[in-house]
């Protein structure tokens, strides 16, 4: 029998909210999570996968127990990258909005600290905040953490290393009666640690340990290439995807910003995210993709963290990641809400066996993606150039003596002709009109 948020013991105050933003039926995670959470004292761990509903499995009996009429921050929430917890305080924002009085704050880092003093300085109940720019805060004595009652760690599987030397410096400005949640993917032993550290013995623990299992509705595919050919096989690919929206991985800034390059030089509707770019950039072209000005985002895995957004079709591993867990977290951004997704790994043939483990390890089904021919190629490359020369804008510096000059050149040729001649131009430069040849030279036999 399905269950409702009715049944899970949330006050009608959020249930009339989230009817308002669409959302009727729970998800395993929040049925497990919300009753715990709003009717035991304990610490708690909550495991599912990333896209299952986290947010509002802790969010939503949190706001909850908030009491607005005390004038201090009782809930942290700590997530791994500024995405993620932009995504977080949006989400609560919109669950709480029906709160009288209610107040969320956000102190991630890559933005300017001062603001967010300030903000700090009006009554604050819940802080949604990354590690370093908490202890930053800390450290100035910017923020009062003396009254939390509930600590949130999420996606703590992939917060470890930012939390490895500071999770004390947080802890011990806390009160040491308060519940702390853990929500993760795994319990790898880095996580392990830090539940038998930080929470008390007395440990609830829903959902189960995920090892990060491929998502059903992700049809996976590698392909494998030359490294002078990855590039055109790219291309080749996102032209049979035209109109789509998808996610491209690189393992390094360079490496994204390389390709981003090379896309803008292809007239590829594209925008690039890594850490080295401002807040304001990162979130400009974040919400350009959100609402599909441009098709394909070219990001490093953090810059990439707390991207949920339902249209995208497809994933380009454009790099192999190290860690296999990562190929997963990759693949998980498409097929959102119910829709399909294909992921595609572009391989070296030394990445092969690699790419087999893990299909082998977490029960993947792998298809091999058949690499376009040469000729394919060429012709994708063709239409490419000739894409760019569409999209290319006048320009208004030619005087219109020349203008008038090279018309004159052209005038008596039809637009067939003239396409013609300039394609044939194209195809002598680019020494490729021999693949593409429709009519191949017919060889002489000699005379004997």
């Amino acid at each position: 029998m399905t269950k409702l948020f009715s049944d899970l013991g949330l006050s009608s105050t959020l249930i009339n909210t989230l009817e308002g933003l669409g959302i009727t039926e729970p998800t395993e995670i929040q049925i497990q999570s919300i009753p715990v959470i709003l009717n035991q004292k304990d610490d708690f761990v909550g495991l599912a996968n990333t896209g299952t509903g986290k947010t509002a499995a802790f969010g939503l009996p949190l706001l909850q127990m908030v009491d607005v009429s005390i004038e201090s921050i009782q809930v942290v929430i700590l997530a791994p990258t500024r995405e993620l917890g932009k995504q977080i305080h949006n989400n609560l924002t919109d669950f709480g909005a029906d709160i009288s009085g209610l107040f969320i704050a956000e102190v991630c880092g890559g933005t300017s600290v001062k603001p967010q003093i300030e903000i700090l300085q009006q009554t604050t109940h819940v802080v949604v905040a990354t590690p370093g720019r908490l202890i930053d805060l800390i450290q100035r004595g910017k923020i009062d953490l003396k009254q939390v009652k509930y600590f949130v760690l999420d996606e703590a599987d992939e917060m470890v290393l930012s939390l490895k030397e500071g999770l004390d410096k947080i802890v011990e400005v806390m009160p040491k009666q308060k519940r702390t949640f853990l929500f993760s993917a795994t319990l790898p032993g880095s996580v392990k640690q830090l539940v038998q550290n930080y929470l008390s013995k007395h440990v609830t623990q829903v959902g189960a340990e995920t090892n990060y299992t491929a998502h059903k509705d992700v049809a996976h595919h590698y392909v494998v290439v030359e490294p002078i050919e990855k590039l055109n096989v790219l291309l080749h690919f996102l032209s049979s995807k035209e109109g789509e929206q998808g996610i491209i991985f690189c393992k390094t800034k360079a490496a994204v910003n390389k390709l981003a390059k090379n896309l803008a030089i292809n007239k590829i509707s594209s925008g690039a995210i890594h850490g080295s770019l401002t807040q304001g950039i990162r979130d400009r072209i974040m919400e350009q993709f959100r609402e599909g000005y441009i098709n394909t985002l070219v990001a490093t895995d953090v810059a990439a963290r707390g991207i949920d957004i339902k249209n995208v079709s497809y994933v380009v591993h454009y790099h192999l990641p190290d860690a296999m867990e990562t190929y997963i977290h990759r693949s998980g951004r498409t097929a959102r809400a119910g829709a399909k997704g294909m992921s595609l790994a572009v391989l070296q043939a030394d990445e092969v066996e690699k790419m087999k483990f893990l299909g082998e390890e977490y029960e993947i089904d792998l298809h091999t993606y058949t690499k376009p021919n040469a000729v394919s190629i060429e012709e994708n490359n063709t239409i490419l150039w000739a894409k760019k020369i569409f999209k290319t804008k006048p320009n208004r510096a030619v005087s219109e003596e020349v203008k008038a000059a090279v018309k004159n050149v052209f005038h008596h040729l039809t637009k067939e002709e003239l396409v013609d001649k300039i394609l044939a131009n194209y195809l002598l430069e680019n020494k490729t009109a021999d693949l593409l040849a429709t009519d191949k030279p017919i060889k002489k036999k000699k005379k004997k």
